[in-house]
């Protein structure tokens, strides 16, 4: 069977048409992307989120798309592989107290699109970006707004060192790793830092 390749993904802009019998007028992808995506508070959009500010901040999301479930969340132009994880305070429904802060580090089969293949279960990254959505208050939270995260990054082969298989990290233990923390802007000096400065010497 041919025409089975990895599909090339090309970026929508939102205004594309629901088509077909039946398909109320005016119904298009920018309607989809608003019921689907408007919680970003939520852990699973905030999640995209988060990768897709990093990507901001280090050059490599703009004229791509994401790639769901790859080995790397994402590959920077250094070629560095980024992962990214992502933690808040605040969650979407009701809460008795603010959330505790921990991050999901377990190592993963690595999985390549193009040849659905899988490498050996490892941390496939070179390095972690732990984003914590600090803010605290409800009524004025934006995880649009990126002076409301803060940034730790952590080379992956320093995690390993320090957990080794562990599957999560709670805030105050990543912290004692020390890890480069930063603001949104000082994201690519961090990453580079780490990974450039904390090699095998």
């Amino acid at each position: 069977m041919t025409g089975l390749d990895a599909l090339v993904v090309t970026p929508k802009t939102g205004a594309e048409p629901i088509t077909g019998a039946g398909a109320p007028p005016g119904a298009d992808l920018r309607g989809f992307w608003s019921w689907s995506c408007s919680d970003l508070v939520g852990n699973a959009m905030r999640g995209v989120l988060a990768e897709y500010l990093v990507g901001l901040a280090l050059d490599c999301v703009t004229g791509g798309t994401r790639i769901e479930w790859d080995a790397a969340d994402l590959r920077t132009a250094q070629g560095w592989r980024i992962e990214v994880k992502s933690a808040a305070y605040l969650q979407s429904w009701r809460q008795e107290r603010l959330s505790d802060i921990s991050f999901d580090i377990r190592p993963t089969a690595g999985w390549d699109h193009a040849t659905n293949t899988t490498a050996a279960r490892a941390r496939q990254s070179d390095a972690y970006v732990f984003c914590l959505f600090r803010h605290q208050d409800k009524a004025t939270a934006n995880p649009l707004d990126v002076d409301q995260w803060v940034f730790h990054v952590l080379a992956t082969r320093r995690l390993t060192a320090a957990v080794g298989e562990q599957k999560r990290i709670g805030l105050a233990s990543l912290l004692r790793l020390d890890p480069r923390v930063a603001a949104f802007p000082e994201l690519p000096e961090a990453v580079a830092a780490e990974l450039t400065q904390q090699q095998p010497g």
